[in-house]
């Protein structure tokens, strides 16, 4: 070996290639990460902090991917992370200002007034319903995956998404 070689690693192609836990996680990053964030953000009504929270929960689910890659729907899992981020986060700013307030982001105009009614309707909802229903619609979760994904009973989701929906039917046909 030459002089000018000595006490340089040459990288293996291995430490080059990337890893196929990183291949994996690249894959689900691009199949879900914007329909994570749209849903995040009809759930928190905050387009600014539905994207700072798929950030902060895909980072996690990226740290712990070995575990999260072998969950059921680890696309829930995610939105939980961030909504559970949000929440969090939300507290925080409220006891700091010393108010906790619902935050909401001003509208463009809508070009389609149905979806711009069905969106506001939503945002009035509790939290848990708006929750429960984005995971069933948005995310296209099943009972069993929506409870899984928000830590809830099968029972507990189907009362929030069937109130919720009910809510949000007399809300709408109140406003026609």
């Amino acid at each position: 070996m030459p002089p000018a070689c000595i006490g340089v690693n040459i990288p293996t192609a291995t430490e080059v290639t990337p890893s196929a836990d990183r291949l994996a996680f690249d894959e689900f990053y691009i199949a879900h990460v914007h329909r994570i964030y749209r849903a995040l953000a009809v759930t928190l009504g905050n387009d600014d902090l539905a994207r700072e929270s798929v950030d902060e929960a895909m980072t996690r689910a990226y740290a712990h991917w070995r575990r999260v890659r072998g969950l059921d729907y680890p696309a829930g899992w995610v939105f939980r992370v961030g909504l559970n981020w949000a929440t969090s986060w939300r507290r925080k700013v409220g006891r700091e200002q010393g108010v906790l307030t619902e935050e909401r982001q001003p509208r463009t105009a809508a070009t389609d007034p149905a979806a711009l009614a069905a969106r506001e309707a939503l945002a009035r909802l509790p939290l848990a319903q708006r929750a429960v229903i984005v995971c069933r619609v948005l995310l296209d979760l099943s009972t069993v995956e929506t409870a899984d994904a928000l830590g809830l009973s099968e029972g507990t989701v189907k009362s929030r998404l069937s109130r919720g929906l009910t809510a949000l039917r007399r809300a709408l046909e109140g406003e026609e």
